[in-house]
């Protein structure tokens, strides 16, 4: 948890907001890659990358 505070805490003082839609798009491809990983969503994942 203190990875994400001092995330969030070195984006509001530096006022790089627009980084946030491309946190939550990585954290999500991520999630995607490790839960889709053993499933018969395989295939079509790595047709993605």
């Amino acid at each position: 948890m203190d990875v994400i505070k001092d995330l969030w805490g070195f984006l509001r003082e530096r006022k790089k907001y627009w980084l946030i839609p491309i946190i939550l798009v990585l954290l999500l491809l991520g999630l995607l890659i490790v839960l889709g990983g053993g499933t018969a969503l395989e295939p079509f994942i790595y047709t993605l990358f």
